[in-house]
C-alpha cells in the first residue's frame, strides 16, 4: 500500500555514494589554492571531466579559448548538461568559454559524504554553483540557466551582481520573494509538483522515475520534438541514486511540503530578500510552453534595473536548447557579445 501523505524530513542519503578516484592537485587561473579537480584531461563538449568542491565531484562539459569570458550553463530538470550541445559550440566560436555541469543527483555528479542532505533546494544548487566556479578559477561570469538552471542563474544574479555579468534565463521568469500560488491554470500544469507533494507520488518517483520524466517531455512541449534515442541518453542522467531524492526534496521544499536543509538557511534568506536584478537579463521563452506558461514570465521589467529583454519563440515548448537549438544561438550570442564580456 502506498505510504499516506506526509512532510518530508531530511536525513542523509545512506550507501549512495562510490569511491570517487584518484584526485589531482592542481592551481587555476584565478585561484590561489590548490584544488581538486580533474585537470588531468582537457575538459570538452563531448566528454565530461571533474572537479571537486567541498561537497561534490562535480562532472562538467568545457570548451572554448582559455582566455575567453567564461560562461556558465546550468541544465534543468528532467535534463542534463547536454541540452547545451547545440549552443555552446556557437558561443565558443564568438570567442566564450562555456561550462556546462551536471547539477547534484544527475549524471556522474555525486557527493563525497553519505551524511551530506540530498537536498534539492534551489539555494543548495545556487551554492554548488558558486563553489564549481570557484572551483574552476572563475571570479566573474556570465550564467545561462534553463528550468532549475534559470532559478538557480535568478538567485546569483540577484544576490551575487558582483559575481555576474549578465543573467540569461529560459522557460522561466523570475518573480521576487517567497512563491506565491500560481493562477489555477498554471497551478493545473503544475500538477507534477503537486502529486509529488503525496506519498503515492514519491513511490512512483521513486520506483518509476523513467517513465515519469519521459511524460513530462512528451507533455511540456508539442510532439514531435524528440526520438527515443535522444530521451534514453538524457535518461541515464537519471539513473545516478541521488536523483530520487533530489527531485522529489526540490519540489516539495518549494512549496512548504518538506523541511530545508540549515546549510543553506543564509543564502534561502537573501535569495527570498531579493527585489531587484541589477545584471542586463534575457528572457528566451517558448509560446507554446505547455508547463511554465508564457504568460507567467510577461510584465517583469520593473524587477530588472541594469537592462532586461524578453523574447518569445514561435512554436518552442519548454525545452528550447533542444527544440529550437538556431533561435537560442542567435538570442544568446547577441546578448553575450553585448553584456557578457565586462
Amino acid at each position: 500500500m502506498a505510504s499516506e501523505p506526509a512532510r518530508l524530513r531530511l536525513v542523509p542519503s545512506p550507501d549512495r555514494s562510490g569511491p570517487h578516484g584518484e584526485k589531482e592537485q592542481t592551481r587555476l587561473r584565478g585561484v590561489g589554492r590548490p584544488l581538486q579537480c580533474g585537470a588531468h584531461e582537457e575538459a570538452s563538449m563531448e566528454k565530461p571531466v571533474f572537479c571537486d568542491t567541498s561537497l561534490l565531484r562535480v562532472a562538467y562539459l568545457s570548451g572554448g579559448s582559455e582566455d575567453g569570458p567564461p560562461v556558465l550553463l546550468l541544465h534543468g530538470w528532467p535534463d542534463d548538461a547536454t541540452t547545451f550541445a547545440d549552443v555552446a559550440p556557437s558561443l565558443q566560436a564568438a570567442g566564450f568559454r562555456t561550462f556546462a555541469p551536471w547539477l547534484r543527483g544527475f549524471g556522474k555528479t555525486s557527493f563525497h559524504s553519505d551524511e551530506t542532505i540530498r537536498s534539492g533546494e534551489i539555494a543548495a544548487m545556487a551554492q554548488d554553483a558558486l563553489d564549481f566556479a570557484d572551483a574552476i578559477g572563475l571570479e566573474r561570469f556570465a550564467v545561462l540557466g534553463h528550468d532549475w538552471g534559470a532559478r538557480i542563474a535568478y538567485l546569483l544574479a540577484s544576490v551575487f551582481p558582483q559575481r555576474i555579468t549578465c543573467c540569461a534565463a529560459l522557460s522561466l521568469g523570475w518573480q521576487p520573494g517567497p512563491p506565491s500560488m500560481p493562477p489555477l491554470e498554471q497551478a493545473k500544469a503544475f500538477w507534477y509538483q503537486w502529486f509529488m507533494a503525496t506519498g503515492r507520488g514519491e513511490e512512483f518517483v521513486r520506483q518509476h522515475g523513467h517513465s515519469f520524466a519521459r511524460f513530462q517531455w512528451d507533455s511540456w512541449s508539442p510532439p514531435g520534438w524528440f526520438d527515443d534515442d535522444l530521451f534514453e541518453r538524457v535518461a541515464k542522467s537519471f539513473a545516478n541514486p541521488d536523483w530520487p531524492d533530489v527531485t522529489l526534496h526540490s519540489y516539495r521544499v518549494r512549496w512548504g511540503e518538506a523541511d530545508p536543509d540549515p546549510r543553506y538557511a543564509e543564502l534561502a534568506r537573501k535569495q527570498v530578500e531579493a527585489e531587484a536584478i541589477s545584471v542586463p537579463t534575457l528572457v528566451l521563452h517558448g509560446d507554446d510552453d505547455r508547463v511554465v506558461l508564457p504568460d507567467s514570465s510577461k510584465g517583469k521589467e520593473p524587477y530588472f534595473t541594469a537592462g532586461y529583454e524578453r523574447v518569445l519563440l514561435p512554436g518552442v515548448g519548454h525545452f528550447p536548447t533542444r527544440e529550437a537549438p538556431a533561435q537560442v544561438r542567435e538570442g544568446l550570442e547577441r546578448f553575450l557579445v553585448e553584456s557578457g564580456r565586462q
